[in-house]
């Protein structure tokens, strides 16, 4: 049986990158509304290997007044360590997410988590009441579960509030292997009319697989998950950019749902 499609999401055909698991679950959010997407991850997770310095901030978790995980692989890389060294959940500080997705993570997994609703970033999380009331202590430290490089902005203004802020990276993201023009031919063969980035990594790697396509391909609508990305994505030379404010399917729904799609 074929989809009924959402109002404002009939004819997109769109091209999406994350993670595999990730995107093969957003393909099947999306066609459950009428709207195609073709998976063609363009991070791939890979798992640290542990280190002494690792395994020595989840022992003293109860050192942090809050817990932030930035991202789902985070969350996933987080938790095998928590199975791996805490019998039972710690209870003593607040979890915090920058999005629901990698909320409901650990929400799954018992945790007292809050994010924002109003966006999938670091300033959303920022501007969160509960994190600030977490922090409404003497001496605050906060712990943020990462991958290797991340962004920095998160612990930057919380050192400003006088927090001391500790990183325990997880993992990191690469760009998988693909053969030369596979972007531009995947468009072509698919007639795909939009694509779809959840991080400024992710736009950074649409970018470098696009090479010497990306003036042809600039022009098509692209769907970011902040106006960071959305602004790194101007810089870059996209003319048609559609900020989500998230990168949940929900997010991206509704911003389809107030776009017009390209003509065949």
């Amino acid at each position: 049986m074929t989809p009924a499609t959402a109002p404002g999401t009939g004819g997109w055909r769109l091209l999406l990158t994350r993670p595999a698991d990730d995107c093969a679950a957003l393909a099947g959010a999306l066609a459950e509304r009428g709207v195609y997407g073709s998976c063609l991850p363009l991070l791939a997770i890979e798992a640290l290997a542990e280190t002494p310095a690792q395994r020595n901030l989840i022992l003293d978790l109860d050192r942090y007044a809050a817990v932030i995980v930035v991202s789902k692989p985070a969350a996933r890389c987080g938790l095998e360590l928590l199975d791996r060294y805490w019998p039972q959940p710690p209870f003593a500080q607040r979890w915090f997410s920058v999005g629901g997705a990698t909320a409901q993570l650990l929400l799954d997994y018992g945790l007292d988590v809050a994010w924002p609703e109003t966006g999938d970033d670091s300033e959303a999380l920022l501007a969160l009441p509960a994190l600030a009331e977490a922090l409404a202590r003497p001496e605050p430290r906060a712990l943020i579960l990462r991958g290797e490089g991340g962004r920095g902005l998160l612990a930057e203004r919380l050192r400003e509030r006088g927090v001391a802020v500790d990183y325990l990276e997880l993992y990191r993201r690469r760009l998988p292997s693909y053969p030369p023009g596979t972007l531009a031919r995947r468009i072509a063969a698919e007639r795909l009319n939009g694509l779809v980035v959840s991080s400024g990594q992710g736009f950074a790697h649409l970018l470098q697989l696009a090479g010497d396509a990306w003036p042809d391909l600039s022009a098509m609508p692209l769907f970011v998950p902040s106006p960071r990305v959305a602004e790194q994505a101007r810089v870059a030379g996209a003319k048609n950019v559609v900020d989500c404010r998230g990168a949940s399917a929900a997010a991206l729904l509704a911003a389809l749902g107030t776009s017009a799609t390209p003509s065949p």
